[in-house]
């Protein structure tokens, strides 16, 4: 039996002077515990969609629901729910990486020991612990990342936002953010991932769906869209079928 934390209906966004919906009449359920991988090439409309889903922007129409909620009705209850990790890093470069997590903890409402322990721990898991006390201007990507998701993680949101969490690092860093997602999903978080490394993705994600033109083009487990498209042994391939060979980075 499906459980949904979050219901799409029928969503759309065109933005002002645009000739082109960037997400248009979509509809999609993801149900707790799933990481959910939502893929397309560069312009698919990925990024306004998790724009809306985490207030940022407002739909030209349609509507959602996170665990039941609106953000018409309770904003303040998303808001708590929801846990968001941007593709940039959200970070302050002066600051040591306890000091920005220390902040971004006290603006969940978080304190005292129960904050500094969090704090303690994750930097632990995730090899940073000598280096919490060092500027992040002195960080590499890799060691940026990670502090951007722990601080998307602090709260212990149920439902987590991940802009492509592991672009622009080395296979350790890499590893290391993807064990550790494992583990955050393993103890009930839903996680909603974009990403371009579709290995990555099909390894990771418990749900896909691949999008463009603001529209999804199929939706499934990896193993049920791989199996379905003709000719197709990866998740690439299902992706280069559906949204063409033609170069998106211009």
């Amino acid at each position: 039996m499906s459980n949904p934390v979050i219901e799409i209906k029928s969503l759309s966004k065109k933005y002002k002077e645009a000739d082109f919906f960037s997400v248009n009449n979509l509809s999609l359920a993801v149900n707790k515990g799933e990481i959910f991988g939502l893929l397309g090439p560069n312009g698919a409309g990925k990024t306004t969609l998790i724009s809306m889903l985490c207030g940022l922007i407002k739909p030209s129409s349609g509507s959602f629901t996170i665990e039941g909620h609106t953000y018409k009705d309770n904003s303040f209850a998303i808001k708590k729910t929801i846990g968001v990790v941007p593709q940039e890093y959200a970070l302050y470069p002066t600051l040591t990486a306890r000091e920005n997590l220390m902040y971004f903890g006290s603006m969940y409402g978080l304190k005292g020991k129960d904050l500094k322990q969090k704090i303690n721990d994750s930097l632990e898991y995730l090899g940073l612990t000598k280096f919490a006390d060092k500027s992040i201007e002195t960080f590499s990507g890799g060691m940026k990342r990670r502090v951007n998701l722990i601080a998307g993680l602090l709260h212990e949101p149920s439902v987590l936002f991940l802009d492509e969490p592991t672009v622009g690092v080395d296979v350790h860093s890499k590893n290391v953010i993807i064990e550790y997602l494992k583990q955050v999903n393993a103890k009930g978080t839903t996680i909603i991932y974009t990403s371009h490394h579709l290995a990555e993705a099909q390894d990771l994600c418990s749900h896909i769906a691949i999008i463009d033109s603001g529209t999804i083009l199929i939706q499934g487990t990896p193993e049920e869209i791989i199996t379905v498209t003709h000719n197709a042994h990866s998740l690439e391939d299902v992706f280069l079928s559906l949204t063409g060979k033609e170069l998106r980075d211009v």
